[in-house]
């Protein structure tokens, strides 16, 4: 059931301590078990043999926002997975640049909340006109970009009012996840993608893992992550500016070696995303090298030890988003309200 929560609801809802972020992303588990049970009756299946049967040469991910983020997501999922080099569209070389792209063998998954903003839309009506096959990952499946991609796949997330995403982004990456696992027969995937739900759940229920004493007095801090978490790591970043205005920059552990290590001292904050798949010993090699440079090291992870490490993402953004949401309320700040910021961003 899709619950609207109007405005009255929603003040209401502030004078009780409380959020629509919060409330939003305690709906997660709800929303993605609705998801798969929808998926398993749906053309999901189908689509997945036109995918096959177009056998393409590449995937190109066209998003913005926290959009962006699960394509990124989706690049480390694919290539891992499926072996094909995926990579993010730049939908200004379109609208801007008015140049087309050479894509008669590419895969193109649009991933979009609003389905509105414009040179999404533009973009990928040149993808289909340059040959390729576009795959549209909705919330809101009677938007415009619905009508310009070859197939949808309902992200089956609901209404979402609070202006950070958070529900939405779950529901995105555990779409992805479907999709992959499906897509490469792989059976443990999507024997796990069942007990994601409940996984979820039980993390509502556990330890706050970062607290508005880890973030006093910080106006700047690192995300690490590496991989699968790289990929959220980038999406956590994006949270602690948009709900609590820190100045959060991420980065692959790998390329953080690479000069912004430079930046680290006894004052520096670096949130730790840790994900234990294939690369766990080589971020934390990095992460034990910037402890003993001073660094200060917040760790976020997964606090269940038979989690497929492909779906461990999800559990560590489940927690963050409710830990952050309080970090940023005792702070005195709206996290249904950032400064500067709407719900539909359109860019041309």
């Amino acid at each position: 059931m899709i619950v609207k929560v109007t405005e009255k609801e929603s003040k209401s809802a502030m004078r009780a301590r409380t959020s629509l972020m919060e409330l939003e992303t305690l709906e997660a588990p709800i929303k993605i078990a609705q998801q798969l049970q929808q998926n398993n009756k749906s053309s999901l299946a189908a689509i997945i043999q036109k995918i096959k049967h177009f056998n393409p040469y590449d995937v190109m991910m066209v998003g913005r926002g926290s959009s962006d983020h699960a394509g990124v997501f989706a690049k480390y999922l694919i290539e891992i997975e499926l072996g094909l080099a995926t990579f993010s569209a730049a939908p200004s070389v379109t609208t801007v640049y008015h140049k087309r792209l050479k894509l008669n063998k590419t895969l193109v998954i649009v991933i979009s909340q609003s389905g509105r903003s414009p040179d999404i839309i533009q973009q990928v009506e040149q993808c289909r006109h340059s040959g390729a096959l576009c795959i549209g990952l909705l919330n809101d499946t009677s938007a415009p970009l619905a009508e310009a991609v070859d197939y949808v796949i309902p992200l089956y997330a609901g209404a979402e009012y609070s202006v950070a995403a958070t529900k939405s982004f779950m529901a995105t990456l555990s779409a992805l996840l479907q999709l992959v696992a499906n897509w490469s027969d792989n059976r443990r995937l999507q024997q796990d993608l069942t007990k994601l739900p409940e996984q979820l759940q039980k993390t509502i229920s556990q330890k706050a893992q970062i607290h508005s004493a880890d973030l006093q007095h910080k106006q700047q801090l690192i995300v690490l992550g590496r991989g699968l978490s790289y990929a959220i790591a980038r999406e956590i970043a994006l949270k602690l500016k948009e709900v609590c205005s820190i100045q959060a920059e991420a980065f692959s552990s790998a390329e953080f070696l690479h000069g912004p290590a430079a930046l680290v001292n006894e004052h520096c904050l670096i949130v730790d995303i840790e994900v234990e798949d294939e690369s766990f010993s080589f971020h934390q090699q990095v992460i034990s090298e910037l402890q003993a440079r001073g660094a200060i090291i917040v760790s976020l992870r997964q606090n269940n030890d038979d989690i497929n490490p492909r779906l461990a993402p999800l559990l560590i953004l489940q927690r963050f988003y409710l830990d952050i949401e309080k970090v940023a309320r005792k702070s005195g700040i709206d996290p249904d309200n950032p400064e500067g910021l709407k719900k539909i961003t359109e860019t041309l």
